[in-house]
This record gives structure tokens, C-alpha cells and sequence, in this order.
């Protein structure tokens, strides 16, 4: 049975690999790097666009240290997994303090929230060094090819070593940056999770599961533990003018240091009327609860929130404040979907009588949009490709 060759592979990456935004410069590290931090947990068509728009902002990594965390946090609102943000930010810095980025594969791992996967692609597509980053493509393709039984994620390291075979073969030596991103494209286009087009690829004759008829059994997936589940209780303060009160969360866990609609912690039992009204921004207001309900799948857990509304002549002098329209284009999803829950604005002659107040509810609007890309729809697991 003939191997698997980096050679048939670069071949096929010749003929027809991607045209992606950040293989315009692959010398450029800053470029690879930012590519890779925001494709995790997202997909190509969600990063395209935000791409280039971060980098007309933050044009080099200087330019991204230099900036206050409140441009960078309102840069990547909307692309979740926030903590990627925060990191990315600091790694900024960390490479401007030190000159320059580092060149191998421990120096990057080194930096601030860059780990084995995202140090090994920058280490091999900008610096030419013979590693192969492994992704949930890469692990699909390899543990196809080599029919590997073992479940994710226990085979990982099998499948690690697998793979370091392409990069020791002649051209996979002289085209280490190719060979992972011909990889990349393989698992995208090719050899994807559900029918794969086993027809062009370049690997169909050496693939195991292929020969077997089991390609779209592997690789194969341990049972995944249940999912958690938070509450929280959100309150919307609009002022005469219709802006809303907005605040920035702690630096530490979930969303850290994103702006949101002040409220509850998240914790695992709903809130009850009583406890909830003691996180209220303002004390004293007639509170109406919306209809429905916002959910935000985190990594390990799902949020469910709840948003009261009251209203008031003017909010506290210094306050973060926006008209929603605005606002939705500095919060992250989660805050977004809150957003979702407000209906049409009645107007109302005093924001604290009997009446409606600006933004109370007319109507209820659906709790949940589960079209493709709206807000409440889940990215798929990937780097390079989904």
C-alpha cells in the first residue's frame, strides 16, 4: 500500500488552494498569528470580513500594543470566546517589549495565551520550522488516512505523531508553511466531517478508511460530558434621550472585560424577583420583566438571561452610555441577544408613571433565531476551515 506523500499533497495545494486574506503575507507573523487566534472556535466566513477590518485599525502589532484594551475589546466584540481578545492583546505587548516576535516554536509558546496549536502554525507558515499544527481538520484527515480507532480526544497524540511524518518526508522539509496549510485545505474542502469528496483528493489512494469504507465513521469521538447551565438577570436603564446604561465587566472570567447591560452574576439556579432587584443599577424603579428569554452557548456551558426594563430622565453623570443601535455594535454576542428581547419603542409622557416607558414591550418577539450566522447560532469547532 502506497503512503500517504507530502509531495501528492503540495501538488493538489498548488493546483487549487484557498485564497484567504491572511495568506496575502505569510512572512508577516502578526498576520498569521491574528488569523489563527480569531478562527479558533470560528468559521473562515465569520473571520473574513473582521479580518481585514481589525487590521485597518490594528495595522501591525505595535499598533495593536499601543491601543487602550477598550478599543481592542470594541474591535472584537461579536466574535466571542473573549478571552482570545484579552490574550492577544497582551501578547502585543509582550513581542513589542521584546523587539520583535520569536522565531521558534518554545518562544512563541512562551507568549500570552498562544498555545501548542496556534505557536506550531505561526512557527511553520512564517519561520519554515518542520511542525505540523494540529486542528480539528488535521485530525480528521490524518485519523482517516491511518484509520486510526482510538476516540478523540485520547488519540491526539497519536494522531500527532502521524502527522509529523508529512513533515519529515523531502517536501514537507523544503515547504513546511505550505504543508500546513495544504492540510488545512484538505480537511475544509476535501476531507470534511460529513461526506467527504473522497473523488479529488489527493490522498484517496493511500487512505485507510477509504479502502475500509469508514470514512465518515472517523475519526472518532469520546461521549461528551454535559453541558452546565447558567442564569442571570440583566436590566435595561433607558434615559429620556432613549440611550441605555451600559458597564465593563471584571478583567477575570466570562466575557472579561467587555461591556455589558449591568446585572446578576450567572450562576446555576434562576434568579429569584427579590435577590435579582438587589444587582439592580437603581434602586426603587418599576422593573418590568420581557418577555422571553436570551440564550449563549459558552464552551462548557449554556446562558440563559432574563432582561427587566425601567426608565428614567437622566442616567449618572459619567456612565457608559448608548443608543441601542450603538450599543449593538460594542457588545459581545451574549449582551447582543439581550438586545434582541427589546420591542419597538412606545413613547411615553414621563419615564416612571403608569405608562410604558420608552422600550418596555408591545409585543413579544421570538426568544430564539437559529437561522445560520444569527446570533443565537453556534460557530462550528475549527481553525482553518469550516
Amino acid at each position: 500500500m502506497p503512503h500517504p506523500s507530502a509531495a501528492d499533497l503540495l501538488a493538489w495545494y498548488d493546483r487549487g488552494g484557498r485564497v484567504l486574506p491572511w495568506r496575502a503575507d505569510t512572512a508577516d507573523p502578526y498576520r498569521v498569528w491574528l488569523s489563527e487566534v480569531m478562527l479558533q472556535q470560528t468559521t473562515v466566513a465569520a473571520v473574513r470580513p473582521r479580518f481585514e477590518r481589525f487590521l485597518l485599525r490594528f495595522p501591525d502589532v505595535a499598533a495593536l500594543a499601543r491601543a487602550p484594551w477598550e478599543e481592542v475589546s470594541e474591535e472584537w466584540a461579536g466574535l466571542g470566546y473573549y478571552a482570545r481578545a484579552r490574550n492577544l492583546h497582551a501578547a502585543a505587548r509582550a513581542v513589542v517589549a521584546r523587539g520583535g516576535f520569536p522565531r521558534d516554536l518554545d518562544g512563541l509558546r512562551a507568549l500570552p495565551g498562544v498555545g501548542p496549536y496556534t505557536a506550531a502554525a505561526v512557527a511553520a507558515i512564517c519561520f519554515g520550522e518542520a511542525v505540523v499544527p494540529l486542528d480539528a481538520n488535521v485530525e480528521r484527515v490524518v485519523a482517516r488516512v491511518f484509520a486510526v480507532e482510538e476516540a478523540l480526544p485520547a488519540s491526539r497524540p497519536a494522531l500527532r505523531d502521524l502527522a509529523r511524518r508529512f513533515s519529515r518526508q523531502q517536501a514537507g522539509r523544503e515547504r513546511p508553511g505550505d504543508l500546513v496549510q495544504a492540510l488545512m485545505d484538505l480537511g475544509a474542502t476535501v476531507c470534511t466531517p460529513r461526506r467527504p469528496a473522497c473523488a479529488p483528493c489527493p490522498w484517496r489512494g493511500p487512505c485507510e478508511a477509504r479502502q475500509q469504507g469508514r470514512q465518515e465513521e472517523l475519526p472518532r469521538k469520546a461521549a461528551k460530558a454535559a453541558r452546565g447551565a447558567l442564569h442571570g438577570v440583566h436590566f435595561l436603564l433607558r434615559d429620556g434621550e432613549g440611550r441605555i446604561l451600559l458597564r465593563r465587566r471584571p478583567e477575570g472570567g466570562l466575557l472579561g472585560g467587555m461591556l455589558e447591560i449591568p446585572g446578576t452574576p450567572w450562576r446555576e439556579r434562576p434568579w429569584k424577583r427579590a435577590e435579582a432587584l438587589a444587582h439592580a443599577p437603581a434602586a426603587g424603579l418599576p422593573w418590568r420583566v420581557l418577555p422571553g428569554e436570551a440564550r449563549h452557548g459558552f464552551s462548557h456551558r449554556d446562558l440563559t438571561m432574563r432582561l427587566w426594563v425601567a426608565a428614567v430622565e437622566a442616567l449618572p453623570a459619567g456612565a457608559v452610555a448608548m443608543a441601542p443601535e450603538e450599543a449593538g455594535r460594542h457588545l459581545p454576542t451574549a449582551m447582543r441577544r439581550l438586545l434582541a428581547l427589546i420591542p419597538p419603542v412606545v413613547t411615553s409622557p414621563h419615564p416612571n408613571t403608569s405608562a410604558s416607558p420608552p422600550g418596555t414591550p408591545t409585543r413579544s418577539p421570538p426568544t430564539r433565531n437559529t437561522k445560520p450566522g444569527a446570533p443565537n447560532a453556534r460557530p462550528r469547532k475549527s481553525h482553518q476551515g469550516l
